[in-house]
């Protein structure tokens, strides 16, 4: 494939979103070699499943709010795929179906990777949740009754993002899984969760008009930044929790350098309102939140 029929898929994939997956995949890998007994085979096959599936619902989301009439003029943000007449319907549903197929290969060769330390029982739970995953992936925006028009996208993101992938991770990649694994996942879901958050408050006025009833649209813009408040300070909380269990010199906290950067972001998306909420807030969370859990993990992890 030429680079000029490749870079319309590049775009559709939205690689500014692809390192959030990565993320909470990394942490859970860290968290686990932390154990002492890890597999990193296993945890290179979860990164890129988890980077597929992240590739799968932005090309599903693209296709969805496409058929559904939302990717119109008054859409703010980069002008997608079908939107800009890059890539055709046709074209998209072969996509979706091609990236779909190669998440549950990979999803698979994941499974197979920990079948080492790993029962049936197990084994058939994480099926299940890969499964889950590919499904949550897809609905979000299509069929006749999506998830995300329900205002039920933050759930699942919170879920996927978070628990899924930091604590799945974990668990397939180290015999010895502890549960205060957890903590880190809740703070990656609450960071995932954010970025999605900032995505509604930027679509709220063109999804509230074409009736995506966002939990944004459900609450309204000055509801959804308080939430969006604690969207940010628990992740914090959660990963301080964590380490004080741990019992960690306090060198380990150093990760709160990066919440001056995050309350920043909240001063100025509060004062955007007026005008909307700039779609450059959306790719700086993506990256803030990887610094932060970079920090986090580089702390514990050298201790």
């Amino acid at each position: 494939m030429s680079i000029e029929r490749l870079t319309p898929w590049v775009r559709a994939a939205r690689p500014r979103t692809l390192l959030l997956s990565f993320t909470g995949v990394m942490l859970g890998g860290f968290l686990a070699a932390a154990t002492g007994f890890f597999y990193p085979v296993t945890a290179a096959l979860a990164a890129v499943t988890a980077m597929l599936l992240q590739v799968l619902s932005n090309l599903a989301n693209d296709y969805g709010d496409f058929k559904k009439g939302l990717d119109n003029p008054d859409r703010v943000g980069p002008q997608r795929a079908l939107q800009s007449g890059e890539l055709t319907e046709s074209q998209m549903r072969r996509g979706i179906v091609v990236v779909g197929v190669a998440a549950i290969v990979t999803g698979g060769a994941l499974l197979l990777s920990a079948w080492p330390h790993i029962r049936w029982m197990e084994f058939a739970v994480f099926a299940l949740l890969g499964l889950a995953a590919v499904a949550a992936a897809l609905l979000y925006t299509l069929g006749k009754h999506p998830y995300g028009y329900r205002g039920l996208g933050d759930l699942f993101c919170f879920l996927f993002f978070g628990w899924v992938a930091v604590a799945g991770t974990c668990y397939l990649s180290t015999p010895q899984f502890d549960l205060l694994v957890f903590l880190p996942a809740t703070a990656m879901g609450f960071l995932a969760t954010a970025v999605l958050n900032i995505n509604n408050m930027r679509d709220y006025e063109n999804d509230k008009a074409n009736g995506k009833h966002t939990l944004v649209v459900k609450i309204g813009l000055k509801k959804a930044f308080v939430y969006h408040i604690f969207l940010i300070i628990l992740p914090f909380l959660c990963l301080t929790l964590f380490l004080i269990l741990k019992h960690v010199p306090w060198y380990a906290f150093g990760f709160w350098l990066m919440f001056p950067f995050f309350l920043m972001d909240l001063i100025a998306i509060r004062k955007a309102f007026d005008t909307g909420v700039p779609d450059r807030f959306l790719p700086k969370q993506v990256v803030q939140s990887f610094l932060l859990i970079f920090l986090f993990v580089f702390s514990f992890f050298m201790l």
